[in-house]
């Protein structure tokens, strides 16, 4: 079992910048990606970023050069900076953990309960 606690989200407004954070306890797989997801109104889930265990990152288009994801791998802990942020980065953002028992050979996976990105005037 691998529980997520997820904080950062808030309102901003155009232009500025938000922190999420999202910290993974439990049995945690020596081999593991964590990363974040978004859902806005209306609109399916996607993949904004994520990070596996050796440091190698992924983006979606959308966020490239605007959003940064790291980790730290003793605590467990993923962070996404976000930056320049746009009105169409409103969504709830929820994090992800994926467990691996060997690479590329998943065992688990599980999401956070999500944390409210609103970017308005």
């Amino acid at each position: 079992q691998v529980q997520l606690v997820e904080s950062g989200g808030g309102l901003v407004q155009p232009g500025g910048s938000l922190r999420l954070s999202c910290a993974a306890s439990g049995t945690i797989f020596s081999i593991n990606a964590m990363g974040w997801y978004r859902q806005a109104p209306g609109k399916q889930r996607e993949l904004v970023a994520a990070i596996a265990t050796g440091g190698s990152t992924n983006y979606a288009d959308s966020v490239k050069g605007r959003f940064t994801i790291s980790r730290d791998n003793a605590k467990g802990t993923v962070y996404l900076q976000m930056n320049s942020l746009k009105p169409e980065d409103t969504a709830v953002y929820s994090c992800y953990y994926k467990g691996f028992r060997a690479l590329g050979v998943k065992q688990y996976e599980t999401w956070g309960q999500g944390t409210q990105v609103t970017v308005s005037s």
